[in-house]
């Protein structure tokens, strides 16, 4: 079956408002993860352009890119969430059994919580950088990461294969290459894409998140924990400066202002997702917190 389009402006508009929440689990009820819920709120899937598609929360991304030969499907969600994104593929006319390669931004509770249900689910293939692919099978963060101690455990997933940086990975006509992009974990990963309607393409950049945010112990101009911190970043932000990028999407869609885009897009403006130069604002913002970071460090 044919995914639908979504061409009434008023549909467009609603896109952006999440559908009305369900009783949440005693998981996002928990104290010690006050955003969970919001981050769990459901919303209705879209196409964001060419055969890429929103499938994720309204607070948290997840990315399926289709063919005929198979779909890629980019981050999980919540443990929670891992129901909402197969309702959401099934809603836009795609078998859950297509998703062949599932891919990781970076392995936090938060984008990768539900991937081993997606993974049994589908029966697709997992693929991360090396460090990510031992967080995902082991379901638990390791002590370099900067949020080691405060980020929860989760599923583990079966047989993750670890890939290197640069590393093209194929599904059928479709070939994602790996950008590590680390610093927020040492295994962050940004993937791009290049999807088309008729002659039109354009560059579509999941961007992983780039804020340095940390548990209360870890310091990133000092400590033995992770001492390339500073240097990844550097290397992330570079990265992010040098792709092409006509569109920014993010694993916390708030970081690229995507649902205030989705309204101007549903208002009239068929290009509002579009953004010369979005990549290189997301790095220079990136940056400058950084930059205070270490200021706040010298500080402490």
């Amino acid at each position: 079956m044919m995914p639908r389009t979504f061409t009434n402006v008023a549909l467009l508009v609603a896109l952006v408002v999440p559908i009305a929440a369900t009783a949440q689990t005693s998981a996002t009820r928990d104290a010690d993860c006050p955003s969970c819920a919001e981050w769990n709120a459901p919303q209705r899937p879209f196409r964001i352009y060419g055969n890429t598609y929103w499938v994720g929360t309204h607070g948290l991304g997840a990315i399926l890119i289709t063919s005929p030969q198979g779909h890629v499907l980019i981050d999980g969600g919540l443990p929670e969430s891992a129901p909402d994104i197969l309702a959401s593929i099934r809603a836009i006319g795609f078998r859950v059994q297509d998703v062949k390669l599932i891919l990781n931004s970076h392995a936090h509770w938060d984008h990768a919580g539900g991937i081993a249900t997606l993974q049994r689910v589908s029966g697709a293939a997992v693929a991360a950088s090396p460090w990510s692919a031992k967080v995902l099978s082991r379901g638990a963060s390791l002590p370099d990461d900067p949020q080691y101690g405060v980020v929860r455990e989760y599923a583990a997933v079966r047989n993750v294969r670890a890939i290197a940086d640069g590393d093209t990975l194929r599904v059928g006509p479709l070939a994602l290459v790996a950008h590590f992009t680390g610093g927020h974990t040492p295994g962050g990963a940004t993937w791009p894409g290049r999807p088309c309607e008729g002659a039109r393409c354009l560059e579509v950049v999941y961007a992983d998140s780039q804020t340095p945010v940390s548990a209360d112990d870890f310091f990133f101009t000092r400590g033995n924990r992770y001492p390339s911190v500073i240097a990844d970043f550097q290397h992330g932000f570079a990265v992010l400066e040098s792709l092409p990028c006509d569109v920014l999407l993010t694993p916390h869609p708030d970081a690229s202002k995507l649902w205030q885009r989705l309204a101007a897009r549903g208002a009239g403006n068929p290009d509002a997702l579009v953004e010369a130069g979005a990549c290189k604002a997301y790095a220079g913002a990136a940056r400058a917190g950084l930059k205070q970071r270490i200021a706040s460090e010298g500080r402490r």
